[in-house]
């Protein structure tokens, strides 16, 4: 099988290394906008081959990996070259514009959009890890648009790299994963540039700062590059999260105000919740509760 990856960064780099660990016979072909990124890749093992995009002609699988903004104008160029029986999917974290860029391209059937929950937050060849995908869930959208056989061709690879398969429709997507995945960015980004507005002394930050400021602040070393496109993208979505972000605070801020710290402690109690829903749910429960927007 020749497997074409565009984009060879974290989630590219992480699927090439799965894909080798469990097909016997495949070759794997990179593409990126880097060529410092090609030569790392290439000398990772992550990628075979360099490859340009006149190349696709001989793909049977594209998966394109690069930030969402970059993705509208790509993907429409992947599916004028590539032949009929191959199948190009995405690992974006927004759907709806990318779904609606190739509505009606004469080879959408070739098209399956997929978003894995999964990564880190780290970029680049180097960042690329084997198992990233592993008990992780891959959301597919508008699955029916897909020609059978290539979507079977997807999914078999993606189960067998050990992902759970979930379906969505690209609008219930954005919105949801808005609130699991998007705000948390926004909320560890904006919460060290609090710290790092308020404490002048980065001695101080680091002598000071435990685990719990560690793991809240840890997104915020995520790619600038590749969240401002999802940002914008998601942005409607994103900004109703916020609003409602931001009412919390302030709720939880006035009752501080007015020493109101049996009812601070209550908020706090019943949001403890959130373990076990984290904890106890199954991954189809979780799944459905975002599915039916509870």
């Amino acid at each position: 099988m020749k497997v074409f990856i565009i984009g060879v960064g974290l989630i590219g780099g992480s699927f090439a290394l799965d894909l080798k660990s469990v097909l016997e016979q495949v070759e794997i072909y990179g593409i990126d906008s880097d060529e410092h990124h090609l030569d790392k890749a290439l000398e990772l093992g992550l990628i075979d081959h360099k490859a340009k995009f006149e190349d696709l002609i001989g793909a049977d699988l594209v998966y394109l990996a690069i930030p969402v903004d970059a993705s509208l104008e790509v993907l429409p160029i992947i599916l004028d070259l590539v032949n009929d029986n191959c199948v190009v999917t995405d690992a974006g974290s927004t759907k709806e514009h990318l779904c609606a860029k190739v509505a009606d391209h004469p080879k959408r059937r070739n098209f399956l959009a997929g978003h894995p929950i999964s990564g880190t937050e780290f970029s680049g060849p180097t960042a690329a890890i084997h198992g990233l995908f592993k008990d992780k869930t891959s959301i597919i959208c508008e699955v029916e648009k897909t020609a059978f056989k290539l979507q079977e061709r997807a999914l078999e690879i993606f189960k067998a790299i050990g992902m759970r398969i979930r379906y969505m429709d690209p609008k219930s997507h954005d919105r949801h994963i808005a609130y699991v995945s998007h705000l948390s960015h926004i909320s560890s980004f904006m919460l060290g540039k609090t710290v790092l507005d308020k404490e002048k002394n980065e001695r101080d930050i680091f002598d000071l700062a435990g685990s719990g400021f560690a793991s809240t602040v840890r997104l915020a070393k995520s790619s600038p590059a590749m969240w401002t496109p999802i940002f914008n993208l998601n942005k409607k979505n994103v900004i109703e999260t916020l609003d409602e972000y931001i009412s919390n605070l302030k709720y939880f801020r006035k009752l501080m105000q007015e020493d109101n710290f049996e009812e601070v402690f209550n908020e706090m109690e019943k949001t403890n919740h959130i373990r076990e829903v984290l904890n106890g749910i199954s991954n189809n429960e979780e799944l459905k509760i975002l599915e039916n927007g509870k």
